[in-house]
């Protein structure tokens, strides 16, 4: 069992739900990436999804976009967030990690070249967010040799056809994205809505679902623990990196204590 599948069937014995915070590689700096995520596991943090800078997120919102622009601006580059990876390895073996990006640089340096410096450093898995999974199947064949996931989107416009499809080919977990947009967006998530849609889409998928998009606090993370597998939560987090950048020792503690009440709220509702 890889360590995305042990970290599911772990909380789930305990009844309890994931806790997936991302952040993005070199944002301000390497150092207090690899320090923040560390920072991140303590705080209660079950998986790490970790941004890989990119000069076109066209998935994100203006937050993220920045915080791709400040590890751009230090020349962070895919290799450098492979490394980043295994320096985590160092003290830690058993959070997984997957890293989150675009195809562009993955095709820069080349599939199986991708999946062997990755597995080599210990990332668990892969979300390409502007790879469907029709295009995907010589990225997938390269990552499976090598044990890696690769996780894919569900949407609230996916089609039952499609949203089987999409699970037949996903592994470690489906991100259903809460609504119709970018990272960030000030839409108002109506989660009995998202409740529902991901209670329906179960019937398509054999892996865990986890909810990303509009998760910012602990009252948003713990109401989709109550129904899915997990709640990420990305521009609430990058928001603080954002607002410290020239303090970077500052942004650790911060996140932390976001993370610890989502912990808490999560855990509360599942008890």
């Amino acid at each position: 069992m890889g360590r995305i599948a042990d970290a599911f069937a772990r909380r789930a014995k305990e009844n309890r739900k994931l806790l997936i915070p991302y952040l993005v590689a070199g944002d301000p700096d390497l150092e207090t990436s690899l320090s923040v995520m560390h920072d991140m596991v303590r705080a209660g943090a079950d998986l790490i999804e970790l941004g890989v800078p990119f000069t076109d997120p066209e998935a994100e919102g203006p937050v993220i976009q920045l915080a791709h622009e400040r590890a751009l601006v230090n020349n962070v580059s895919l290799r450098d967030s492979i490394e980043l990876v295994r320096s985590f390895r160092e003290l830690d073996k058993q959070t997984p990690v997957i890293l989150m990006g675009y195809l562009n640089p993955l095709d820069a340096m080349g599939y199986e070249t991708f999946a062997d410096s990755a597995s080599d450093a210990g990332v668990d898995g892969v979300l390409i967010v502007n790879m469907p999974p029709e295009e995907g199947m010589q990225l997938r064949g390269a990552l499976a040799a090598k044990e890696l996931d690769v996780i894919y989107l569900l949407s609230p416009t996916t089609t039952d056809k499609r949203a089987a499809f999409v699970c037949s080919q996903a592994g470690g977990f489906v991100y259903y994205v809460s609504l119709k947009g970018t990272t960030g967006s000030a839409t108002m998530i109506n989660f009995d809505d998202v409740e529902a849609r991901v209670n329906h889409l179960r019937a398509f998928c054999d892996v865990p679902m986890v909810v990303g998009f509009g998760i910012k606090d602990g009252t948003s993370a713990a109401r989709v623990a109550v129904f899915a597998d997990g709640s990420v939560v990305g521009t609430a987090i990058v928001n603080i990196f954002g607002a410290h950048q020239q303090n970077p020792k500052k942004i650790g503690p911060l996140v932390s204590e976001l993370l610890a009440d989502m912990r808490q709220q999560m855990d509360a509702v599942n008890s």
